[in-house]
C-alpha cells in the first residue's frame, strides 16, 4: 500500500481503541463523568425500587385494605418516578455535552493532522472519502459515550437492583426466569462478528458515496456537455444500493440480539408463572410477592435488551474507531527538519537547485535540475506542458521533497528551515486561483489579515481588481461563492494577485499569473508584476513568451531537463524549443 493511502482496516483490539479514546478525549471530562455516573446510579436504582413497592401495594393496600399504607406507598412510588425523571434528564444533558465535545475534539485533531500532509496525499485520497472520515465516522463515535457507555452503565445498575429484588423474593423463581440466558452466548458471538464485518463494509460504502457525489458536483458542467447525467446517476445508484445492503445487514444484526432475548424472556415467564402459580394457590406465596417479582423480571429484560443492542452498537462504533485511528496513524510525508533552525536565514538570497531528481509513480518528473534564481531578479521558466515547471515551485515551498539533490535559499537547504518560516516568506499565484466561499475582502486578506486599510486598497488597485469590485452589489463584501463560482476566471486571478501584493513577501512564485486574463488586463497585470518584482526574488512560469521576455534569466525546461537558459535574445538565437514557442505565439 502506498504511504499516501489510508488503510480500510485496522489492527487494534477493542480494548486498545477504548483506551485511546479514554486517554485522549474522555479523560478530559472526568468530573462530569463522575456526575453522570452518580446520576446513572440513581436512575438505574429506581427500577429496583419501583418493583420493590409493588409487593406492599398488592398485599397491604389491595388485599388487606390498609388505608395508612395507601398514603406512604403512593407517595413513595410518586417520589421514585420524580427522582427517575430528574436523574434521567440531567444525565442526558451531561452525556450529550460530553459526547458532542469528544466528537468535536476528534474532528479538530483529525483536520489538524490532515493539514500536515502534502498535496500528494490528497491526490491519492478523494475529498469525499476524507470528508466522510472527518464528519461521518466521528459522528457515529458519539455513541461511545452518549449511548454505549452511558446507557450500559445505567442499565447495568438497573439489572443489578432488579436482580436483588427478584432474588430476595424467591431465588428459585429467579433461576427459572433466567435459565435460558446461557443459550444466548453462541448466537450473540456470531452476531457480533457479522455486525463488525457489515459495519466496516457500510462505512467504506458511505465513503464511496461521498466521493462520487463530490466528483458529480464538481464536474457537473462536463457531465451535462457529454449527456452523462444518466450514466452518473446509474453509478451513484449502484454505490447507494451497496451502502443500503450493508447498512440493512448491520442493523439486522443489531436488532437480532434483543429479539433473541425476548424469546428467552418468554420461556422464563412460562416457567415462573407455572411454578409460582401453584405456590400462590397453595398459599405459600402471596399475590403481592408474585407481582413484585413479575414486575422486577419484566423490568429486568428491558435493560438487558438494551444492553444487547448496545453490544451490537459497540461493534459499529468499533469499526468507526478503527477508521479514525488509521488516519492518526499516518505520518506526514513532509516534516520539519529536526535540526535547530538556522539563525542567519535571509530569504532575499539566491535560490539554488542542485542536481534535483524527482519521480512520481515511477515516472521521472525532474532529471538532474541545476540552476540558480538570483536574488532580487526575475527568473522565468518556460516549456511545454508536462515539462515539470510547476513541480519546481512545489519543491521551493516543500509541498514535495526531491528524491535526490537539494533546493537551497542562501546556501541553506529548505529542509533545514521550519515549514512555517519558509512558507511565511513565499507568495504563490497558481494557474487555478483558489478562493474560499467567503467575501472578496476575506479572500484577499487571507494571507495578511492584519493589513492596514491603506495597504488593502493599494493591493486592489495594483492588481487592477478595483474596477469589477466597485460594480459588485456589496463591493468587497460580496461573497465569491464556492471556489469563486460567482466570479469569472480573470476576476479570480486578479483577487489572487491582490492577495500576493498584500502579503508582501521577499519571494514570489507566479505560475501562469495572467493565464485567465484578456489582453488588456494581461498587459496591466504584467506591468504590475514587473513593478512588484523589484527588490524580490521572483520565479515566473509562463506559456506566453511575451509576458516573460524581459525577465533577467529564462530557463527552458522539457521532459524534466533544462535544455537551455539565458536571456530572451540569447534563446531566440540558439534554442529551437524556445524559438518555436515564440513563433507559435506570434503567428
Amino acid at each position: 500500500m502506498s504511504k499516501y493511502e489510508i488503510s480500510r482496516t485496522g489492527y487494534y483490539s477493542q480494548s486498545q481503541l477504548f483506551k485511546w479514546i479514554w486517554s485522549d478525549y474522555l479523560k478530559n471530562y472526568k468530573g462530569m463523568i463522575i456526575i453522570a455516573i452518580i446520576l446513572m446510579i440513581i436512575e438505574g436504582s429506581t427500577f429496583g425500587l419501583l418493583s420493590y413497592f409493588i409487593e406492599p401495594m398488592f398485599d397491604q393496600v389491595f388485599a388487606k385494605g390498609d388505608h395508612t399504607a395507601i398514603k406512604w406507598v403512593s407517595l413513595s412510588v410518586a417520589g421514585i418516578f420524580i427522582l427517575r425523571a430528574f436523574s434521567a434528564f440531567f444525565n442526558k444533558l451531561v452525556t450529550i455535552y460530553i459526547g458532542q465535545k469528544v466528537v468535536a475534539g476528534i474532528q479538530k485533531n483529525m483536520v489538524r493532522h490532515l493539514l500536515t500532509f502534502s498535496p500528494n496525499f490528497f491526490q491519492k485520497n478523494s475529498p469525499g472519502s476524507l470528508i466522510e472520515r472527518v464528519r461521518g465516522d466521528t459522528a457515529v463515535v458519539e455513541r461511545i459515550w452518549a449511548t454505549v457507555l452511558a446507557g450500559s452503565f445505567r442499565d447495568l445498575i438497573a439489572v443489578f437492583s432488579l436482580l436483588i429484588v427478584a432474588i430476595s423474593i424467591d431465588p428459585i423463581w429467579a433461576m427459572i426466569a433466567l435459565l435460558g440466558a446461557p443459550l444466548l452466548i453462541i448466537p450473540v458471538f456470531f452476531l457480533r462478528k457479522l455486525i463488525q464485518k457489515t459495519s466496516r463494509n457500510s462505512r467504506s460504502a458511505a465513503a464511496d458515496l461521498a466521493t462520487r457525489l463530490d466528483e458529480i458536483f464538481h464536474g457537473i458542467s462536463s457531465i451535462k456537455l457529454i449527456n452523462g447525467e444518466k450514466k452518473e446517476h446509474s453509478k451513484f445508484a449502484n454505490r447507494l444500493n451497496k451502502f443500503v445492503t450493508n447498512s440493512i445487514s448491520s442493523e439486522a444484526g443489531v436488532a437480532a440480539i434483543p429479539s433473541l432475548m425476548d424469546i428467552i424472556a418468554g420461556i422464563g415467564f412460562v416457567g415462573v408463572l407455572t411454578y409460582g402459580g401453584y405456590q400462590i394457590i397453595e398459599g405459600t406465596k402471596t399475590v403481592g410477592e408474585f407481582m413484585s417479582f413479575f414486575t422486577a423480571i419484566a423490568l429486568l429484560f428491558e435493560p438487558i435488551r438494551r444492553l444487547g443492542t448496545i453490544g451490537g452498537a459497540w461493534q459499529t462504533v468499533f469499526t468507526n474507531l478503527e477508521r479514525i485511528r488509521n488516519i492518526f496513524d499516518l505520518d506526514a510525508d513532509i516534516v520539519p527538519s529536526q535540526k535547530n533552525q538556522p539563525k542567519d536565514i535571509k530569504f532575499t538570497n539566491d535560490i539554488k537547485f542542485d542536481n534535483v531528481h524527482l519521480s512520481v509513480n515511477e515516472k521521472d518528473i525532474l532529471r538532474g535540475i541545476t540552476f540558480t534564481a538570483q536574488a532580487e531578479k526575475t527568473t522565468a521558466i518556460v516549456g511545454p506542458s508536462g515539462a515539470g515547471k510547476t513541480t519546481l515551485f512545489n519543491l521551493i515551498g516543500r509541498l514535495v521533497d526531491p528524491d535526490k539533490g537539494s533546493v537551497e535559499i542562501g546556501n541553506i537547504s529548505v529542509k533545514d528551515i521550519s515549514l512555517e518560516e519558509l512558507r511565511h516568506n513565499l507568495s504563490y499565484v497558481s494557474q487555478d486561483s483558489w478562493l474560499f466561499d467567503e467575501s472578496i475582502e476575506e479572500n484577499i486578506k487571507i494571507g495578511n489579515p492584519d493589513a492596514s486599510p491603506e495597504d488593502y486598497k493599494k493591493a486592489i488597485i495594483s492588481a487592477n481588481a478595483n474596477d469589477f469590485i466597485d460594480e459588485m452589489p456589496d463591493k468587497e463584501k460580496t461573497p465569491v461563492g464556492p471556489r469563486g463560482s460567482n466570479l469569472s476566471g480573470g476576476q479570480r486571478q486578479r483577487i489572487a494577485i491582490a492577495r500576493v501584493i498584500l502579503r508582501n513577501t521577499p519571494i514570489l512564485l507566479l505560475d501562469e499569473p495572467t493565464s485567465a486574463l484578456d489582453n488588456e488586463a494581461e498587459s496591466q497585470i504584467t506591468k504590475t508584476i514587473s513593478s512588484l518584482s523589484g527588490g524580490r526574488t521572483t520565479l515566473i512560469i509562463a506559456h506566453k513568451i511575451s509576458t516573460i521576455k524581459d525577465s533577467d534569466h529564462i530557463i527552458v525546461l522539457d521532459h524534466g531537463l533544462i535544455i537551455d537558459q539565458g536571456t530572451h535574445s540569447d534563446l531566440i538565437d540558439r534554442c529551437e524549443t524556445y524559438k518555436s514557442l515564440y513563433e507559435i505565439e506570434n503567428k
